[in-house]
């Protein structure tokens, strides 16, 4: 089959949209897709400077959408002296796995000029993901702990690095699943949180066809901004994961491209599948989830979401500082019961 854009052998073909593409339009549709997303969110302020640049921290775990991500803002951003960009990498402690991992993030941090860091559970908690597993002292699925302990390391050390955004590789299907299980649990706080925490545009974000600043900000709303978090962003979630993975296919990044031997959510795990049989019957259902979850979850965020209300319950840990609704944070609480086990 050829290329709808050209003469040459198309690579893959897009069912949500019809189209056949070759390898070159198609590695350009998806940096199209990551550079609108940008825009559109307004990742880059009107005041960012080269002499008041923006610091972006990526979480680069090494696997196929986090290596993607960083190779795209890269070649984005290399030219613009108004964004630096930081990968940091987390080691879990599993051993074999996150060792090549860690190896992929250096190779592609060294190919592409980054300055990158590496922090690991061990040194900062002195646990390792594979003891947790064995130990299990509060009966939990491993993602839930790792979970924990990744988002308190990855908010800290962006805060140290500096960085004005924290951005992460999720994409399309990542996105999908938790939309429809937060849908599902009927989580309407967390839905508002999600919006606030990540999907939400920043301020003049960019717009097509307004006629004012006003009629702009009522079409696209925008997140409240979050004192006690870093922002996050989500720049790869218009790209469905199998393109994800073509795309690094295709560019020959250094992808660790291997299954968490820990991996054990399943509930998402039924979630993906269940979307995996809806895209293949109903193609585009997971761009249409994105689209009107989007709405719904910035009118929560409007009357339920992380504003004065859910501020005044935020508090400061009485052990490592970080913000909490409770005396200990979760992360603080799983340490003991660990180091109790």
């Amino acid at each position: 089959m050829d290329c709808d854009k050209c003469d040459r052998e198309a690579v893959m073909h897009a069912a949500y949209s019809g189209l056949h593409l070759c390898e070159d339009h198609f590695v350009s549709s998806v940096d199209k897709r990551v550079r609108r997303r940008v825009r559109e969110d307004n990742l880059v302020p009107s005041d960012a400077t080269p002499d008041d640049p923006e610091t972006w921290v990526v979480g680069l775990s090494g696997g196929k959408d986090s290596v993607v991500l960083t190779d795209i803002l890269h070649r984005t951003f290399e030219q613009d002296p108004r964004i630096e960009l930081v990968a940091l990498t987390v080691h879990e402690g599993i051993e074999g796995y996150r060792d090549e991992s860690v190896a992929a993030c250096e190779e592609l941090t060294r190919d592409l000029d980054i300055h990158h860091e590496v922090v690991s559970y061990d040194e900062e908690f002195g646990v390792r993901m594979d003891d947790v597993v064995e130990d299990d002292p509060e009966n939990m699925a491993a993602c839930a702990y790792c979970g924990v302990f990744r988002r308190d390391v990855l908010s800290r050390y962006a805060d140290e690095l500096g960085a004005d955004k924290l951005l992460t590789g999720h994409n399309l299907d990542d996105e999908a699943q938790t939309a429809v299980m937060n849908f599902l649990e009927g989580d309407v706080a967390q839905i508002a949180k999600h919006f606030d925490a990540s999907l939400g545009g920043f301020d003049e974000r960019e717009t097509v066809g307004s006629s004012s600043a006003a009629e702009a900000a009522d079409e696209l709303p925008t997140r409240e901004a979050q004192e006690h978090f870093i922002p996050r962003a989500k720049p790869l979630r218009d790209v469905p994961e199998k393109e994800v993975a073509l795309y690094a296919h295709l560019r020959d990044l250094p992808a660790h491209i291997t299954e968490c031997p820990h991996s054990s959510e399943a509930y998402r795990g039924e979630i993906q599948e269940l979307l995996y049989e809806l895209e293949e019957n109903h193609p585009g259902t997971r761009h249409s989830i994105m689209s009107g979850y989007e709405e719904l979850a910035a009118l929560a965020a409007q009357e339920f979401g992380a504003r004065e209300e859910g501020r005044a319950d935020l508090r400061e840990c009485e052990r490592c500082g970080a913000s909490t609704t409770r005396d200990l944070c979760r992360k603080c609480s799983l340490l003991d019961a660990l180091h109790a086990a």
